[in-house]
């Protein structure tokens, strides 16, 4: 493993929240949401106890795919505000121990950017992977005067940059290495966005597509040689900042350099089994290549908790002190804790895992009052990716109060439509209401926050891996779950459950823990 700095101190006690900008909060009544709006909002992060913000791509773009076709990376979008409206974000955020992270899109820009407008007319441009005679399976025809095809990354207006590739073909001779002069531009671009930005206050980025920079690179060695770079660029010029990576397999990206990676839906030898065997309820966004699975929090009580611990168990042994892994309650592309059959009653009991586990938490704006998904939207920005896997659904508007659009927009047209429930949860409600879910995330933050021994630094060790999920954290807090609709119970053994921090239907008896439908549970242990 490359020798880097450590992570900077304060992310290991990071409680990340995830904010879809355009969907967040309105400020101007022209129903998307911006800076301002979410400048507006900052005293609820600060009341609910996130530290660390992830705003989803802010930078200038068409957007065809939500932001993520970027054509501008050094200004942001106007429909968000200006680059002036994102240093005050900064500011007031940082004002209330809040650190802002942007989404920083690496591997591909917008068709529209002047970067590749320009290629478009040059052949002797290699900014990009281009095919000066024919189209090659994937290939996308030149829109400009230059002969030839061009390779997208994602959909077709997004065309990838040239890395490189980790394989030369003479028969393929689009196939640059990775010293090539077009992808050592590209490494050198990376380098002036971040500090464009670092220089302005941000704490660092999370990165779209972090594994997919050099093509047919099949042990993502070369890829891993890039960002490694960066890292030990970053550590001498921005050693407080850190880089977190949407790759889904940390036991490769944080050897790479990454600080942290999340457990995501993709990614890995298995696809993102890790993440999908605790949430994924087969509805909301599902890809019909994933082989069908009973998630562990569900009230059928067919699943179980092993593949997500086998894997943590793995990465986080291979991953030793050089960096951490982080669990998701939700992104903007998987679906809401909140989805199809689950129902609110079953949301506390996944926050009480999510916010005990040696992970960092990672909660999607929303997620915290319980929104729904909400099937059935129209495609907007690209949201449809398949039959049975509309993004739109975790992108609805923030449900703030009872007021029009649920206090989001004054808009007659906002960005999407908001939940049509009239019983929707909001932050307004469940702010009056001390049992809210709301309530409970804030208290779990705080107990995290105030309690080393539920970070992830404190041991875990697993007391019985099924209905109920117990473990110990730290030798001292034992953790009980049980998120299947039927009371269960296990033994102890010596283990003897002192004085309930947090407790929902979970009560001890000698050597026995007996747990009631969706309870939970977390008590102190005798030193």
């Amino acid at each position: 493993m490359s020798s880097f700095r450590p992570a900077p101190a304060w992310l290991a006690d990071a409680v990340f929240y995830q904010i879809y900008p355009q969907s967040f909060a309105d400020s101007n009544g022209d129903g998307i949401g911006d800076f301002d709006g979410i400048c507006e909002k900052l005293d609820h992060l600060a009341w609910l106890g996130v530290n660390t913000v992830w705003l989803n791509p802010c930078f200038a773009s068409p957007f065809g795919d939500a932001g993520y076709d970027v054509s501008d990376y050094l200004n942001v979008a106007p429909r968000y505000g200006s680059n002036e409206d994102l240093a005050k974000l900064v500011d007031r955020a940082r004002g209330r121990g809040i650190r802002v992270l942007l989404d920083l899109v690496a591997g591909h820009t917008s068709d529209q950017h002047p970067w590749f407008t320009a290629s478009a007319d040059d052949p002797e441009d290699h900014r990009y992977i281009w095919a000066a005679e024919g189209r090659p399976d994937g290939f996308v025809a030149s829109p400009g005067s230059r002969p030839g095809s061009y390779l997208p990354n994602f959909f077709s207006f997004q065309p990838a940059l040239n890395f490189g590739y980790a394989r030369q073909d003479p028969a393929e001779p689009w196939r640059q290495p990775v010293d090539a002069e077009g992808p050592r531009a590209n490494r050198e671009a990376l380098r002036t966005i971040m500090d464009h930005w670092l220089g302005l206050g941000l704490s660092g980025f999370r990165v779209d597509m972090a594994a997919s920079l050099v093509k047919d690179d099949p042990d993502k060695a070369e890829t891993s040689g890039i960002w490694t770079e960066l890292r030990h660029w970053l550590d001498r010029t921005h050693p407080d900042a850190v880089i977190l990576s949407e790759w889904g397999d940390p036991e490769v990206s944080v050897p790479a350099g990454f600080h942290t990676d999340f457990f995501l839906q993709f990614g890995g030898p298995s696809d993102g089994l890790a993440l999908r065997s605790l949430w994924s309820n087969g509805s909301g966004t599902v890809n019909l290549d994933w082989d069908p699975l009973d998630c562990f929090f569900d009230p059928s009580g067919k699943g179980s908790p092993r593949p997500f611990v086998e894997a943590w168990q793995q990465a986080s042994t291979a991953l030793g002190d050089s960096g951490f892994i982080s669990l998701p309650t939700a992104n903007h592309d998987f679906s809401r804790l909140n989805c199809g059959p689950r129902s609110a009653e079953q949301l506390p009991v996944a926050f009480v895992f999510q916010l005990t586990w040696p992970t960092l938490p990672a909660i999607y704006y929303g997620d915290e009052i319980g929104m729904r998904y909400i099937p059935d939207l129209p495609d907007t920005e690209g949201s449809v990716l398949g039959p049975a896997y509309n993004r739109a659904g975790s992108r609805t508007p923030m449900q703030w109060d009872d007021g029009p659009n649920a206090g989001f927009s004054t808009s007659g047209h906002p960005y999407l439509p908001v939940d049509p429930d009239p019983a929707r949860p909001t932050v307004a409600a469940q702010r009056a209401d001390d049992t809210s879910l709301l309530h409970l995330v804030r208290r779990l933050i705080a107990l995290r926050t105030t309690t080393p021994e539920l970070g992830p630094d404190g041991s875990v060790e697993v007391v019985h891996a099924g209905y109920p999920f117990v473990h110990v954290r730290g030798g001292r807090y034992l953790v009980v779950v049980n998120p299947r609709q039927e009371p269960t119970s296990c033994p102890l053994g010596d283990l003897r459950p002192g004085r309930a921090l947090e407790a929902s239907g979970v009560v001890t008896d000698g050597g026995t823990i007996t747990a009631e439908a969706f309870s939970y549970g977390i008590f102190e242990l005798p030193r």
